[in-house]
C-alpha cells in the first residue's frame, strides 16, 4: 500500500507513517488487496487527505467503515461515486440538510464538493473487504486515524467536529474543546434516526454560524 498523502500532511503524519504498527497495517492491507476484493480502490484510499489539505481544515466528520458495496466507496466517509443510488445513511444527512438549510435533496452522492472547501471526509477505518463490514478494524487504521484527529486538534485552532454516534463521539474524546466546536448527535442510519437521535439538531447551520462568527467563509452545503 502506497502512502500518497500530500507533502504537509505527509509531514505532519511523518512520525505515525514510521511506526512499527503502521508497517505492519501496509503489509496487511496489501495481503487483503491481492487476494480479496476490496474498497475502495488502493488510489482512493487516502482521497480524504488528497481533497482537503491540513491548512484548510474547517470541518471534520467522522465515519467508521468505506461502504463495502460495488463501486460505493470513493475514499470520503458518507460519500459515494457519481452515478451510485444514496445509502440509507447519506439520504439523511441530505433530508437534515433541507430542514436545516432549505438546500434541495441531492441527487449525487459525491461529497468532494465539500472535501474541496475544507470538509475533512474521515473514516476511523480506511478500507474494508468486499461485502464484510468491520472486516479491517483492529489492524492499526483506528490508531493512525486518531493520530490524524489528534494533530488537527492540537495544531489548528476553530475547527468544527461532527461527530454523528457513539462510535464518532468516542472517537472525538482527545479533541480539545476549548479551541474548536464540537456538535454531537445520533449516528445519520435509519435506524437512529428513527428513534429521533438525527433529525433536527441542525449540524449545517451550526457549523456556518461558528465559522462565519471566526471570520472564515461558509461551507456550501
Amino acid at each position: 500500500m502506497e502512502v500518497s498523502v500530500p507533502g504537509l500532511w505527509k509531514a505532519i503524519l511523518q512520525q505515525e507513517f514510521e511506526q512499527p504498527y503502521f508497517a505492519e497495517l501496509q503489509a496487511f492491507v496489501e495481503d487483503e488487496y491481492a487476494h480479496q476484493r476490496c474498497y475502495p480502490s488502493k488510489r482512493e484510499v487516502f482521497a480524504a487527505f488528497e481533497h482537503c489539505s491540513f491548512d484548510k481544515i474547517k470541518v471534520v466528520i467522522i465515519g467508521q467503515d468505506p461502504y463495502h458495496g460495488e463501486g460505493q466507496a470513493n475514499g470520503l466517509c458518507f460519500s459515494v461515486k457519481e452515478g451510485i443510488a444514496l445509502p440509507p445513511s447519506l439520504v439523511n444527512i441530505f433530508k437534515e440538510l433541507e430542514r436545516d438549510l432549505g438546500v434541495p435533496m441531492r441527487v449525487s452522492g459525491n461529497l468532494e464538493q465539500w472535501a474541496e472547501q475544507g470538509v475533512l471526509l474521515l473514516n476511523a477505518t480506511l478500507t474494508v473487504r468486499s461485502g464484510e463490514a468491520g472486516s479491517h478494524q483492529k489492524r492499526g487504521w483506528e490508531r493512525f486515524t486518531d493520530a490524524v484527529i489528534q494533530r488537527i486538534s492540537a495544531e489548528r485552532e476553530g475547527v468544527v467536529f461532527l461527530l454523528w454516534g457513539s462510535f464518532a463521539k468516542k472517537k472525538g474524546l482527545k479533541i480539545d474543546r476549548t479551541k474548536h466546536l464540537v456538535l454531537e448527535a445520533g449516528h445519520p442510519s435509519p435506524l437512529s434516526a428513527n428513534r429521533g437521535l438525527w433529525f433536527g439538531h441542525h449540524p449545517f447551520s451550526l457549523t456556518n454560524a461558528y465559522l462565519k462568527g471566526l471570520g472564515k467563509a461558509e461551507i456550501k452545503w
